[in-house]
């Protein structure tokens, strides 16, 4: 062994200066080829200017070419999504598009689904840090005596994000603040980074003791599921809801809705003990093909696909079905959108641009909806296996 070791790392192809062309692109195709003998002949092959990705994407070399189902039209009565629509998921699960295809299918046969958006916030939750935890109850006081000048740092930032209220809580000398936003039709996430950066920095200076502080303190749970975000929302916290007869749902599923009511007894008891995210069958299935399909952060749908199912079955027999996704992160304008194949799923919907974050909301939890009506329908009706053999299987 030398005492001297010299390594040599391979360096990806980059121009500072137009690094975003086609012949960058071809460069660092041909590189992935010396360097792994992987032949990027599909992955090399995409129908927009490079140059529309700077924001989205570095070091571009190709496209991930994940296929799009159709599945619709779902019947949408909400506040904000009213009418018929062919929702766009790109998957490579067989059976998906299927399965959400007959929830909706059901779901136009009783009506449509309800939905509406009943809260709205995203947050950044810095931490400060004092000698005792007296000082830091005394920072939270003064902070809620100085919400004005700090709400008002804030704002010159964003034209379209607006500090609602800060919420605090207390460990030991440190002091957390999570600080709620409404983002317009952007997801958020970095408007409200750089947001509360400057709230933290009006803080730090106008506060006598000019406390130090670290602007996550990991309570706004970016990314990952929390129980606080159940209770307090991030993102859209939006409710889906039908009313099933129970005619209709032996005619198109051959269940009855007391079979579905005794399995949600099951599903809940089964979901509390293993302490699910989600007490319903697979919100993360349809949010994810939607995410992927209209441009959305996919990584979100760690938050987005917790929720809560709730269910009456009435005195007629029709059954009442609801699902609320809590913490559902999406956007309408900017982050990928834009781009060419999302921002044509967008425009399928009727929901690119700005003035449409909310009908999307609604419909992306009135999709949830009609992929648990029918994954749950398929498992009691015992046609859940040999739907995944007949169409899941790609031989």
């Amino acid at each position: 062994m030398t005492d001297v070791q010299s390594t040599h790392r391979a360096r990806i192809p980059r121009d500072r200066e137009h690094d975003y062309t086609d012949e960058m692109a071809h460069q660092r195709q041909s590189f992935v080829a010396e360097q792994t003998g992987a032949d990027l002949h599909h992955v090399g092959r995409y129908s927009f200017d490079p140059a529309v990705l700077p924001g989205n994407v570095e070091n571009f070399t190709g496209v991930a070419q994940v296929p799009i189902g159709v599945a619709g039209p779902l019947a949408m009565r909400g506040e904000h999504a009213q009418g018929d629509f062919f929702v766009p998921m790109a998957t490579t699960e067989g059976t998906l598009v299927a399965s959400y295809n007959r929830g909706m299918r059901l779901i136009g046969e009783c009506g449509g689904v309800r939905a509406t958006v009943v809260d709205d916030h995203m947050q950044r939750a810095p931490a400060f840090l004092f000698d005792d935890a007296l000082q830091a109850r005394e920072f939270g006081r003064w902070v809620d005596e100085h919400l004005d000048g700090i709400r008002a740092a804030a704002g010159t930032t964003t034209r379209s994000g607006r500090l609602t209220y800060i919420g605090q809580h207390q460990i030991g000398p440190l002091r957390y603040l999570r600080v709620n936003y409404t983002t317009g039709d952007a997801a958020g996430q970095n408007m409200t980074g750089k947001a509360t950066l400057a709230a933290c920095e009006w803080i730090r200076e106008n506060h006598p003791d000019h406390p130090r502080y670290v602007l996550s303190g990991a309570i706004d749970t970016d990314k990952k599921h929390s129980q606080i975000n159940m209770l307090m929302t991030r993102g859209k916290r939006v409710v889906a809801e039908v009313t099933i007869p129970d005619e209709v749902l032996r005619r198109v599923t051959g269940v009855d809705t007391r079979q579905l009511f005794e399995y949600r007894q099951i599903g809940m008891a089964g979901a509390f003990m293993s302490g699910a995210a989600y007490n319903g069958a697979h919100a993360a299935n349809g949010l994810t093909a939607m995410f992927i399909a209209t441009g959305q952060d996919v990584a979100n749908v760690a938050e987005s696909h917790s929720g809560v199912t709730y269910t009456q079955l009435r005195e007629n027999g029709d059954y009442y079905w609801s699902t609320t996704l809590t913490s559902l992160i999406v956007a309408t304008y900017g982050g990928g959108t834009g781009l060419a194949t999302q921002r044509e799923c967008l425009e399928m919907l009727g929901c690119y641009g700005a003035g449409k974050v909310q009908k999307f909301a609604e419909i992306c939890a009135g999709v949830v909806l009609a992929g648990d009506i029918s994954l749950t329908s398929a498992i009691l009706a015992g046609d859940w296996v040999t739907s995944h053999d007949a169409l899941g299987r790609n031989r």
